[in-house]
């Protein structure tokens, strides 16, 4: 399933796209990724973790999204299935995308106590709530290509 999907040009750019979009902004917040004075990318050995996941989540995202367009024009009679694979995606990028231990004191100083517990929480829980998204994801991309392969198979018979 994964190469009649990719095979396509408009899918793999499709899936680039969204992978270096939902990458970027994470790597500069968790500071891997400098633009002053001029493009730098550092990535300290205490960090390695936190950066193969946002990676991680990033391309698994941008594969979840083409596969899922894939299916709403392949399978265009069956809209009614389709809530289920991208609830699993905006759950997946949305936990994934949270790199707020640099931002926090932002957060703290807008939100007070409050604003201080949730960086706290973000802060400390960051590496397993990236590793709970890249589980929702790598199960969205399951059971889409779960669906995608059942359907195409009703259909053409």
């Amino acid at each position: 399933m994964f190469t009649t999907i990719f095979s396509k040009f408009n899918y793999m750019l499709l899936a680039v796209i969204i992978s270096v979009s939902i990458f970027i902004p994470p790597s500069i917040i968790s500071e891997y990724v400098f633009f002053e004075p001029y493009l730098i990318m550092h990535i300290p050995t205490d960090r390695l973790i936190g950066f193969v996941l946002i990676t991680g989540v990033s391309i698994m995202s941008g594969l979840v999204v083409s596969m899922n367009v894939y299916r709403i024009k392949a399978l265009q009679n069956s809209m009614k299935k389709m809530g289920s694979g991208f609830l699993g995606l905006i759950i997946g990028a949305s936990a994934g995308a949270c790199s707020c231990g640099p931002v926090g004191f932002t957060v703290i100083s807008t939100f007070g106590t409050i604003g201080g517990i949730a960086t706290s929480f973000l802060t400390n829980y960051e590496i397993p709530l990236r590793l709970a998204a890249l589980a929702v994801l790598g199960y969205t991309y399951y059971a889409i290509t779960k669906a995608i392969s059942y359907e195409c198979k009703i259909r053409n018979q």
